[in-house]
């Protein structure tokens, strides 16, 4: 056993499944959730199948080589069960490493392939329909009113003794500095949710700049970099300098989507 361990000062690691071979996938929020549930639920079923297609014509050219991800489950309504998995050519190879609640850290395996998870073709339009059904359900605010049953205002009438307080304090107020809007700390929204309201904003108007994606969406600039960077095409010249565009794959899902 003790080659299958490296030992630090204090810390043992088990090696012994350091040449496991683990894809990393980058997946939809609907995907991950049925995942979690299911793991949740103490079963241990197939999640999903990876099917491998090769053209024996073209198999030195690494894009003949093609993977396609079919889900096994069907607990979610309008949930895509084909995914197209797109290989990262420029990824760098990692390690996994778990620990227990004992401490116990092992090396989970080497990750050497990554993967951008995205709904086939064929299931798009259900896929879409889920999105918006998503975004609709977003913006609904859930408002609740307090009754309070004594009406007659005691509890807002100031107490002796609080005036000098109340005074004070209307006058620091007075006096604080207002915040900066660039200063206030947002909260990411989910990345899903954040890009289906990408996709309403560009059907407003096609050109975008990043300060005003912030105003629209509150969300940091730097999280919307990330999703810009995904989604648009960035204009460094011309007439549109300086703002963001759809890609042209995605401008042809917003039409259809609008069409719809």
């Amino acid at each position: 056993m003790e080659d299958d361990h490296i030992k630090g000062n204090n810390t043992t690691v088990d090696s012994a499944k350091a040449d496991r071979s683990i894809w990393l996938m980058k997946c939809p929020p609907v995907v991950s959730k049925a995942w979690q549930s299911s793991a949740a639920s103490g079963d241990s079923p197939p999640l999903a199948k990876v099917v491998v297609s090769l053209d024996p014509l073209q198999s030195e050219d690494p894009s003949a080589l093609q993977f396609t991800m079919e889900m096994a489950g069907n607990e979610v309504v309008n949930m895509p069960k084909s995914y197209s998995l797109n290989m990262f050519k420029d990824f760098v190879p990692m390690c996994v490493f778990s620990q227990t609640n004992q401490g116990r850290i092992a090396v989970e395996g080497k990750m050497e392939h990554k993967f951008d998870m995205k709904p086939h073709h064929e299931n798009i339009e259900e896929y879409r329909k889920m999105c918006r059904e998503r975004t609709n359900k977003s913006m609904i605010k859930n408002r609740q009113v307090q009754v309070i049953n004594n009406d007659n205002g005691v509890h807002m009438r100031p107490m002796p003794g609080m005036m000098g307080f109340i005074t004070s304090t209307s006058k620091d107020k007075k006096k604080a500095a207002p915040v900066k809007s660039s200063e206030v700390k947002r909260t990411r929204r989910d990345r899903g949710e954040l890009e289906d309201i990408m996709f309403k904003l560009f059907e407003r108007q096609p050109n975008w700049a990043l300060k005003q994606l912030v105003q629209e969406t509150d969300q940091p600039a730097q999280f919307l970099k990330e999703i810009l960077n995904e989604l648009c095409v960035y204009n460094k010249r011309g007439t549109n300098q300086g703002t963001y565009e759809l890609k042209p794959e995605y401008k042809k899902s917003v039409a259809d989507t609008s069409a719809v």
